[in-house]
C-alpha cells in the first residue's frame, strides 16, 4: 500500500524565490532514485505535478521545479514566450536554478543521492537537455517533445548523463533537420543517446488538454495517447537501466 506524500515547497537560487513541488511514497522505508521535473512553457501547472504524483506512486522521489520563479504561470503563449526568453536569457543563472531543485532533493531524507534523473517536457525538455550538454551530474535525462536545438552544443567527453529524447515527427518546434543535427552533435560529443521519433505525432502529444489548447489558440498542438503512454514506458525501461546500479 502506497502512501503518497506532496508537499509545495519554496526555495530559492540566489535572490529568486522559487515554488516546486514535491511527491514521494511515504510508506517505502528505503532510499530511492529521484526525478526532477521541468516544466513546459507555461510554467509549473497541474499536469508537472501530476506526473510527479504518478513517479511517486511508482517508487521515486519526484520533484516538479520551477525555472521562471515564483511559481509564475500563464494560459498566454505571449507571456509564456516572455517567460522563457527570460528564462534562458542567461543560462548561468538558469543551471543555478536548476541546481538549486537539484541540490533540494538531493537532500530529502527519503533519495539516494547518487541515483537522480531529469525530465522536461518542451521548454522543460530544452533545459534538461542544456544540463546534460553542460554536464551537470545527472544519471539520466528526458526529453518529451523538447526543443533540440542549442547555442551551446555539447564539447567531445563532456555529456556524461545518458539521454533519451521523444519526439514527434511532425513537430514543427523540432522539425527534421534539427533532429538531424542533434543527432549529429551527440555522437560528435560521443554521448550515450537514443532518439524516438513517433511518425504523424506533433508538439504536446503527452498534454491531455493540447487539443484544447490547440482549439483556443490556433497552436500546432495534439495529444497522442499512444504516443504518450509509450513514451512514458520508455521512460520507466530507462530508469531501470540507469539506476540499475
Amino acid at each position: 500500500m502506497t502512501d503518497i506524500k506532496t508537499e509545495t515547497i519554496a526555495y530559492t537560487s540566489g535572490d529568486t524565490e522559487l515554488t516546486g513541488y514535491l511527491a514521494y511514497d511515504a510508506a517505502l522505508t528505503q532510499k530511492r532514485p529521484a526525478v526532477l521535473i521541468v516544466h513546459e512553457w507555461w510554467g509549473l501547472k497541474d499536469t508537472m505535478r501530476c506526473r510527479a504524483d504518478m513517479l511517486a506512486e511508482l517508487g521515486f522521489t519526484a520533484f516538479a521545479l520551477d525555472m521562471y520563479g515564483a511559481g509564475k504561470v500563464t494560459d498566454a503563449p505571449e507571456e509564456a514566450q516572455g517567460f522563457m526568453e527570460d528564462a534562458m536569457s542567461d543560462m548561468n543563472r538558469a543551471e543555478a536554478r536548476f541546481v538549486s531543485a537539484k541540490d533540494l532533493v538531493s537532500n530529502h531524507n527519503t533519495v539516494d543521492a547518487g541515483k537522480i534523473a531529469a525530465i522536461g517536457y518542451c521548454f522543460g525538455g530544452a533545459v534538461v537537455l542544456h544540463m546534460a550538454r553542460a554536464g551537470i551530474d545527472l544519471s539520466g535525462v528526458v526529453s518529451f517533445h523538447g526543443i533540440l536545438e542549442t547555442a551551446s552544443p555539447a564539447e567531445k567527453g563532456k555529456v556524461n548523463a545518458r539521454i533519451l529524447v521523444l519526439n514527434g515527427a511532425d513537430d514543427p518546434f523540432a522539425p527534421p533537420d534539427q533532429v538531424k543535427k542533434f543527432d549529429e552533435e551527440m555522437r560528435r560529443a560521443g554521448a550515450d543517446y537514443e532518439i524516438v521519433n513517433y511518425p504523424g505525432v506533433t508538439h504536446a502529444f503527452t498534454n491531455p488538454g493540447a487539443d484544447d489548447i490547440a482549439k483556443r489558440l490556433g497552436l500546432p498542438l495534439a495529444y497522442n495517447k499512444t504516443a504518450d503512454e509509450d513514451s512514458w514506458a520508455r521512460m520507466l525501461t530507462f530508469f531501470d537501466e540507469i539506476f540499475s546500479d
